[in-house]
């Protein structure tokens, strides 16, 4: 049976305590490794190595060995592609057609993005005049935070943990990283990666654990802790605020959503239906910026329905790599529970199940895992919680609507703010209407589609602040003002 262990001041260490849990694939339930359980004293260590590299080596690195060092990191990716997507397509159970297009790639990008974007930021200088005329120079100085917890989700787990170590590590920090417990080996194998390369120990640190009373919880709690980031439910990361707060340590937070989109009655149908299928039911559902509201102007409504559904029943369920596979299954047992007590909230408050609504039918080898059918629903009042609290499935309830300033006030109707979508031809109404969008990112004609430079995060109750081009730097980077009399 295959180990995963800590990987600590560039060493693979198994824990004090001997302690270990199952990864279990969530396509066929089977057991595909055991995962080495962190306490105290592997979080103290990764600390301690994390603030040593801070001081040796890597905190004296000049810039231009440090971004030099993650282009390497990001190649290395690259070259050792396969053994990525195999570990994270084990991990999460999705259609390797996904992985290799967007975790794996996108996940090694995110090093050499970052580090040419550090590598090109300017600080702001001030000249100032003082009474005896001489004058003074005030310049910024941007330096790293120190140490940076990373915890990561499950959904994403390569891509979004890069997407914090990256520029955590090109503003000169040290990580250490928490992945989800249900997906543990990509975070691993980036550490054999970081020694191949030549990052310097401590640089990258990782401890496999739970969340509350275990390994997260003493992250965030933690004394040489500077910072921390994390992607996951807004649940969980209030309790990381109130861990955080004794030591008013800093927080940047991409939370849950319940987002919407919206299709006006001049909407290319085309356009929206692609974009509404994948971000419904890409992923299996399990996507933060995932559209589970759909409001169609009235006129269209029936059009798009039935085009949706033709769309949702033509998904290929399987294993990751069997060709044509469009469709992965859920991340756990647990989560299957979930997701199917609210299918079950659905069918007992009278919606109308358009398609799906249960589990498939699947071959002998998968029917242990976490299957779940791509649903659609329509007839739901706003209030039920099929509408109002996230489910993270592949699911989604459509409502039609009449006119634009009822469009608006429907998909605002949520304490969450994280994303939205809409689908217009008439480019006045597409301004007119995004910037009342109470959310962090509003697409027009389109969904999933990133420019790593522009800022990310939720409003509301979807996140605290902004990660992405320059505007994750306010959370990596500190600025010191120096002030210089002439």
């Amino acid at each position: 049976m295959k180990q995963i262990k800590h990987f600590i001041n560039g060493e693979y260490v198994e824990s004090a305590s001997g302690r270990t849990f199952e990864d279990r694939n969530p396509a066929n339930g089977e057991v595909i490794a055991l995962v080495s359980e962190g306490d105290r004293r592997e979080v103290d260590a990764a600390v301690e190595a994390a603030n040593t590299a801070l001081r040796g080596e890597w905190g004296r690195m000049a810039m231009e060995q440090r971004m030099t060092l993650l282009h390497r990191v990001a190649d290395r990716i690259n070259e050792r592609f396969d053994e990525f997507l195999a570990a994270e397509c084990l991990d999460t159970g999705k259609p390797a057609s996904m992985a290799s297009h967007v975790d794996i790639p996108r996940g090694a990008a995110n090093f050499k993005i970052f580090a040419d974007l550090v590598r090109n930021v300017p600080t702001e200088s001030f000249h100032m005049d003082t009474p005896d005329g001489a004058g003074a120079l005030n310049y910024a100085v941007r330096k790293p935070r120190g140490v940076i917890a990373v915890i990561a989700p499950w959904n994403l787990p390569l891509l979004l943990m890069t997407w914090k170590v990256g520029p955590a590590l090109a503003c000169g920090n040290t990580v250490v990283v928490k992945p989800s417990e249900e997906t543990p080996h990509t975070a691993a194998l980036l550490g054999e990666v970081m020694n191949e390369v030549g990052v310097p120990k401590g640089v990258y640190n990782v401890v496999h654990g739970f969340g509350g009373g275990s390994v997260g919880e003493m992250l965030t709690q933690h004394d040489d802790v500077d910072g921390i980031t994390f992607t996951g439910e807004t649940v969980t990361g209030t309790h990381i605020m109130k861990a955080a707060a004794p030591g008013l340590k800093p927080l940047s937070f991409e939370l849950g959503g319940k987002n919407a989109g919206i299709v006006f009655a001049d909407a290319d149908m085309d356009k929206a239906i692609e974009g509404s299928m994948r971000s419904a039911f890409a992923n299996c559902g399990q996507v933060c910026l995932g559209t589970e509201r759909l409001y169609v102007h009235r006129s269209r409504f029936d059009e798009f329905v039935d085009r949706l559904k033709k769309g949702a029943e033509a998904l290929t369920m399987g294993w990751w790599q069997d060709d044509g596979v469009s469709f992965g299954p859920l991340i756990s047992r647990v989560h299957q529970d979930k997701v199917l007590s609210y299918y079950e909230k659905a069918r007992a408050e009278g919606a109308e199940i358009i398609t799906g609504g249960g589990v498939p039918d699947m071959p002998e080898a998968l029917r242990a895992g976490n299957w779940v059918q791509p649903t659609i629903w329509t007839g739901l009042p706003e209030t039920s919680p099929v509408i109002s609290e996230e489910i993270f499935g592949p699911c989604c309830h459509i409502r039609p609507f009449d006119d634009e300033d009822e469009a608006i006030a429907l998909a605002n109707d949520t304490p969450y703010g994280l994303a939205t979508s809409l689908w217009t031809e008439n480019l006045t109404q597409a301004h007119r209407v995004a910037p009342q969008m109470e959310v962090g990112l509003c697409w027009v004609n389109s969904w999933f589609l990133r420019d790593l430079r522009t800022p990310f995060g939720g409003s509301k109750r979807s996140g605290i602040g902004r990660e992405g081009g320059v505007h994750g730097l306010e959370f990596y980077a500190e600025l010191s003002n120096v002030c210089i009399k002439l």
